[in-house]
């Protein structure tokens, strides 16, 4: 089993487990359109939201393949929860995770994203042992695409149309850091 040391403390943000108080803000992100634009779902309804939450609660560790780490992440500053950063574990034989995140639109373009996905990576690598985390998006999600770059995650492969979703052909971005070129990194200080 794996389990991140919560919480976490990075320079503005708390990354926690999520909490049955976290409804209303869990609410205000999932039910925007323009949260779910990317993502699989429609924007959820608060009936929805809930059962995303008790999920999202369960997500602590990494007991087996298939389980996901959810953090709440918090602006320490001001107590607000602003957004969901996860590591879903993808592989066990081939030690491969996943990372995502969502957050709020009302908070983009501050460096969020990537401040919170950095102690994911650390988690992934020097926790959980993984060999490899990915990144996959829809290919018009460029904002998303800058953070995975900028957590040092190199892009591997454009697949175009590859799904159908929300009644479109829509392109996936598939990106990707090793543990070596992770440790690269920490080196030298990025």
């Amino acid at each position: 089993m794996f389990a991140p040391a919560f919480p976490i403390e990075t320079e503005r943000l708390l990354l926690r487990p999520f909490a049955q108080g976290d409804y209303d803000a869990l609410l205000a992100i999932q039910s925007r359109a323009e949260v779910t634009r990317f993502l699989y779902w429609e924007p959820r309804t608060p009936d929805e939201v809930l059962p995303a939450l008790e999920r999202r609660i369960a997500d602590v560790a990494l007991w087996q393949e298939g389980d996901t780490v959810a953090c709440a992440v918090v602006v320490r500053a001001t107590g607000e929860l602003i957004g969901d950063c996860s590591l879903h574990w993808v592989s066990a034989e081939h030690r491969v995770g996943e990372i995502g995140f969502v957050f709020h639109p009302d908070h983009h373009g501050r460096g969020y994203a990537t401040e919170a996905a950095r102690p994911l990576l650390e988690f992934g690598f020097a926790t959980a042992g993984l060999h490899r985390i990915i990144g996959r998006l829809e290919a018009r999600n460029i904002a998303s695409a800058r953070v995975l770059e900028k957590i040092g995650m190199r892009r591997e492969a454009l697949l175009i149309e590859n799904e159908f979703v929300k009644g479109e052909w829509q392109s996936e971005l598939d990106y990707a850091i090793l543990d070596r070129e992770w440790r690269a990194l920490r080196a030298a200080g990025r």
